[in-house]
């Protein structure tokens, strides 16, 4: 089975009888059977395959063009893992197997594979190599549906309304932190993911999620910074 880990200490859990090449691949046959993910086999391949030339015309004839960005995602997603539209042939020198991996669409809306990829790898980045080890807050805003629409094509909108947001946040953790510590130095950091479409893939469902450690840090001379947990309440 072949694992592309960024995380040097998941290899060394998998690295017995296994061999490591310098791609960061760990390829190993005792303990796992390769297994193709087959995506031209599953109900929204068949669904997007059939209906996709259909749905583009149908949308020009009602005057209703598809944007580009979204046509291109759709056709990526049909190649994606596909063995014929290009492949990656690995080899282990440890069982003398060779075997072929697809080369994926590495698109951000659509396809489930990559989509779910970039989930587990940005979330093992937040947790390993960004957030401190303390527990982490998340806030939801959600807006009226009047605005969902104008905000999932209005890129600059949207960057104020995200503004408007992490900056209330923020404002009320700074005032509780001040009104525990006494210090007026404090910083806030958070990451904010923008989710622009609910599992009935509808565009409707368009919230932003906010995480961000719950505590204050303030800020020293020097450039010292310290941390303080912030209690679960307000």
């Amino acid at each position: 089975m072949v694992y592309a880990s960024p995380r040097p200490w998941i290899q060394e859990e998998i690295q017995n009888d296994s061999v490591s090449t310098d791609m960061g691949l760990v390829v190993c046959e005792r303990d796992f059977a390769y297994c193709p993910r087959n995506p031209e086999k599953t109900v929204l391949y068949g669904v997007v395959a059939g209906q996709l030339e259909t749905f583009l015309e149908r949308q020009n004839r009602r005057d209703r063009h598809v944007p580009r960005f979204v046509e291109r995602e759709l056709r990526a997603f049909l190649d994606c893992g596909i063995l014929a539209r290009g492949f990656l042939k690995i080899h282990c020198d440890t069982c003398g197997k060779d075997r072929l991996l697809a080369f994926s669409c590495k698109g951000r809306a659509f396809c489930p594979s990559c989509g779910g990829r970039r989930m587990a790898d940005t979330a093992a980045h937040l947790v390993d190599r960004v957030f401190p080890e303390v527990p982490v807050r998340q806030w939801v805003l959600s807006v009226p549906f009047d605005l969902r629409y104008r905000l999932a094509y209005d890129a600059n909108l949207l960057t104020e309304v995200l503004g408007i947001f992490v900056q209330v946040v923020f404002g009320a953790l700074r005032r509780r932190a001040r009104l525990r510590s006494g210090d007026r130095r404090i910083r806030c950091g958070a990451v904010t993911f923008v989710q622009r479409f609910g599992d009935a893939l509808n565009p409707a469902h368009n919230r932003r999620h906010n995480l961000g450690p719950n505590l204050s840090t303030p800020v020293h001379k020097y450039g010292n910074v310290s941390t303080k947990p912030l209690d679960a309440t307000g």
